[in-house]
């Protein structure tokens, strides 16, 4: 098993690295480089920070080309966390309108501004199907670590899971070989390292 942390300069490489390793992935590549993503055997798309900054970085790098070979065309397994779930979209309002990646039908938008306090931070509950690959064995309202200002909406059907901050939105979805989850599994204990070893052997 061959896991690929896409490397565009931003995202929480250092920490998914250490989850994967104690989950026993001895194979873990941090890299933009196509041919070594291409040899993978599933892709991280990890994120921390500005939509536009990462987007920007992204086509430089030319990754949105790769990106969009591999799991679109090539259908291999990719999983968005944090930022990196969010560029899979469309399109974000954050900095200004900032076409995504576009291999989902959704938008993110900031939360509005209510009693809650922007960004969301801390461990929250998120409702789970475990009918669903990313929770498989697991049931209910599950904890999981967030900390963002903007949220993903769709009105299609996504496979997603919901969390609640003042409204509902998008904590996790999954479509065929794409997964995306808006809090990060690897600094929420034993229910993310769970969710990132159903990704692991279950797409």
């Amino acid at each position: 098993m061959t896991v690929a942390i896409v490397d565009y300069g931003m995202g929480n490489i250092k920490s998914i690295e250490s989850a994967l390793k104690y989950l026993g992935i001895k194979n873990i590549s941090l890299t933009n480089s196509y041919d070594i993503l291409e040899k993978a055997d599933k892709l991280i798309l990890p994120g921390v920070g500005s939509f536009r900054h990462a987007m920007d970085n992204i086509k430089a790098l030319n990754l949105d080309q790769s990106l969009h070979e591999l799991v679109i065309n090539k259908k291999k397994p990719i999983l968005g966390i944090c930022l990196g779930m969010q560029l899979m979209t469309k399109s974000s309002c954050e900095d200004g309108f900032t076409l995504g990646l576009n291999f989902i039908d959704a938008e993110v938008t900031r939360f509005e501004q209510n009693s809650f306090r922007i960004p969301h931070v801390g461990f929250n509950q998120v409702n789970v199907d475990s009918n669903l690959n990313l929770y498989h064995e697991m049931s209910g309202a599950v904890d999981f670590y967030f900390t963002h200002s903007y949220k993903v909406l769709s009105n299609q059907p996504l496979h997603q899971c919901l969390c609640n901050y003042g409204s509902d939105f998008i904590a996790s979805f999954e479509v065929n070989n794409i997964a995306g989850v808006q809090f990060h599994p690897e600094l929420s204990q034993h229910n993310g390292l769970k969710l990132l070893n159903n990704f692991i052997k279950r797409f």
